[in-house]
């Protein structure tokens, strides 16, 4: 239980110490940082392999992919953080000093990849029925129509999404203190653990910290998202050109995009 004493303003001014940030708050930043940039790249290639996976014509592959997404996404991050930390000290040999972040890019990677295997397959689901049609009509595969005609249509509708998720990622790896992973909370706990430095008030620093860090990445992404979905609305109204010059050479195709004439 926090004591009076804590809310003393003059225990602020630990928090500005030069020792205090150079030992404790950036180590803990730049350990929050790496483990969301690993898990935030892992979980993407996880769901896209997955979220593909389950858009499959073969029953097996499909049936494989969605069990394995089905799985990962019932089990809590952080059970599956102390799994990943186990095995990355018992399979995989990894040092002690290094287990606890293989556990949780392993655990943030599992659990947010088969959301994103999710997202991926509601977005591709979610376009219009004649994209996949007319990519197959022109002569495709299932496999180029997705690679090349859907897929980009879905991650760029999906966007929004993705970034809300990546930034649950950030705030999840302050499940990693279980683990003693030293990111950022768990900087803050050891600050307060050693007096006189107060408790609440590197919480507080931490706390400021994550939320500037989530604004900054939200802004960062939404004008990213932005500029990308302008640049999409743009393509896509030069498409009925592009279809005119290429696939339909030497004919007049007066169609608009919806195929009437």
């Amino acid at each position: 239980m926090a004591e009076k004493g804590q809310f003393d303003p003059a225990k602020w001014a630990a928090m500005i110490e030069p020792d205090t940030w150079q030992f404790y708050f950036l180590p803990g930043l730049q350990n929050t940082l790496t483990a969301a940039a690993y898990s935030i790249v892992l979980a993407m290639i996880f769901g896209l392999l997955f979220g593909v996976g389950r858009l499959a014509r073969n029953p097996v592959i499909r049936g494989f992919c969605s069990l394995i997404v089905e799985f990962f996404r019932a089990v809590p991050v952080l059970i599956m953080m102390i799994a990943g930390w186990f095995t990355a000290a018992l399979v995989l040999n990894v040092t002690p000093e290094d287990a606890p972040l293989f556990g949780v890019v392993i655990g943030l990677t599992l659990y947010n990849g088969s959301i994103i295997a999710e997202l991926v397959r509601s977005g591709v689901h979610g376009l219009a029925k004649g994209q996949g049609e007319a990519a197959l009509a022109i002569g495709m595969t299932r496999g180029q129509s997705l690679r090349s005609v859907e897929l980009p249509q879905a991650l760029i509708a999906m966007l929004p999404s993705l970034i809300s998720q990546f930034v649950v990622i950030l705030k999840d790896t302050a499940l990693g203190y279980i683990i003693t992973y030293p990111e950022l909370l768990r900087s803050a706990r050891l600050i307060g653990s050693n007096a006189p430095f107060p408790i609440l008030q590197a919480f507080a620093v931490a706390a400021v910290m994550f939320i500037v860090i989530n604004v900054v990445l939200s802004f960062v992404a939404g004008r990213l998202a932005r500029r990308i979905g302008g640049r999409s609305g743009a393509a896509g109204k030069a498409a009925p050109r592009v279809g005119i010059t290429t696939g339909l050479a030497g004919t007049a195709d007066t169609r608009d995009e919806t195929g009437n004439m």
